[in-house]
């Protein structure tokens, strides 16, 4: 209910003058924390003392499409629909800047063409500076003038759809606007009426009798010079620094360059020489030093060691074979002595026993 458009409001272009703002950011505004705490029950009169604290200008901002201020009363304005003499005092003030950039906007959504031209138009002399937020909740700078120049050029500002405006030269011919007449063109006439009168100033001078060079004007003159001179000295003196400077780092960078080249050369030739040692090493024969020789005899003397321990096993057999042999031999000589099998057994478990081997079964 709070939110409803005034009764006794008239449509503006054929609408509900709320509906100049698009449904989404309406009811952004609604729900904006800003227009329900300070946009509540406003009126045309007390309008003004919540437009004098703003702060800035612009639509909405950020990814969740928060209204600003600005925004916010420019809904209320439509909502309660002011006269529009108070819409004019507004434009016409010149002490709150953004009072009169709320105007401004104002009159661009609801006034006529013709109305817009009238009132807008000389605001286009006001140079002063304004902040407007940016979608991304930056700030810049701006001026009036550009804010207004805005207004009647632009299709959108401050994220809403402008009315259309009917050009210019079409109201000046059916409507009968008074043309347009640019603030330039009458600061170019002040300029003229400047320049005739020190031009006739300077005519009265020439006719009467030329001033004689004061002792101040020369010694300005001579200050003048040697500001110059001093200035000339400086420029050239910061000249030879910045070539010196250039010289020096060119010199530096070719040193540089030089070096790297050079490492680069002592790089490539260590390659090649270790790739060269490494493929004459690969075609020639292995040759055994004199260390690796003692070592090989070394172990093979350590084989051989190790090799002697089942010797006393083989010289057993052989001292057995022989004993047979003499014992046959003996046989056939026909000795008389003839050693029995325990005996031989007995001897050689009592030798195996010296030589800590199990005795024979």
């Amino acid at each position: 209910m709070a939110n409803r458009t005034q009764k006794y409001a008239t449509t503006v272009h054929a609408t509900d003058p709320q509906h100049l703002v698009e449904k989404i950011i309406r009811n952004r505004i609604y729900e904006c924390k800003y227009y329900k705490e300070k946009c509540f029950a406003l009126t045309a009169e007390s309008v003004i003392d919540v437009a004098c604290d703003l702060t800035h200008v612009g639509g909405v901002f950020g990814q969740s499409i928060k209204p600003t201020p600005f925004l916010c009363i420019i809904l209320k304005l439509l909502q309660i629909q002011p006269d529009k003499d108070i819409i004019v005092e507004y434009i016409q003030n010149e002490d709150f800047k953004y009072l009169r950039c709320l105007g401004a906007m104002y009159m661009r959504l609801v006034g006529t063409s013709i109305d817009c031209y009238k009132y807008l138009e000389p605001l286009l002399r006001d140079y002063r500076k304004i902040k407007r937020m940016k979608s991304d909740g930056g700030f810049e700078l701006i001026h009036v003038d550009e804010f207004v120049d805005e207004l009647l050029m632009e299709e959108r500002h401050s994220d809403i759809i402008l009315p259309r405006l009917t050009a210019r030269d079409v109201l000046e011919i059916n409507e009968g606007l008074e043309p347009y007449q640019s603030f330039l063109d009458d600061e170019e006439d002040d300029e003229e009426e400047d320049e005739g009168k020190s031009m006739d100033e300077e005519e009265d001078v020439a006719e009467g009798p030329a001033p004689r060079p004061t002792e101040k004007a020369s010694s300005r003159e001579d200050e003048e010079k040697d500001r110059k001179e001093e200035q000339q000295e400086s420029s050239r003196s910061r000249r030879d620094d910045r070539d010196s400077r250039d010289r020096n780092r060119d010199r530096n960078r070719d040193r540089r360059d030089r070096d790297s080249r050079d490492r680069d050369r002592d790089r490539s030739r260590r390659d090649d020489h270790r790739s060269r040692s490494r493929r004459s090493y690969s075609r020639s024969p292995r040759r055994d030093s004199p260390e690796r020789s003692r070592r090989r005899s070394e172990s093979r003397s350590s084989d051989s060691s190790s090799d002697e321990d089942p010797a006393p096993r083989k010289s057993y057999k052989l001292k057995l074979k022989g004993k047979s042999k003499k014992s046959k031999k003996k046989d056939k000589d026909g000795e008389p002595k003839e050693k029995s099998m325990k005996d031989e057994i007995a001897e050689a478990n009592a030798l195996r026993a010296s030589l800590g081997m199990a005795p024979l079964k």
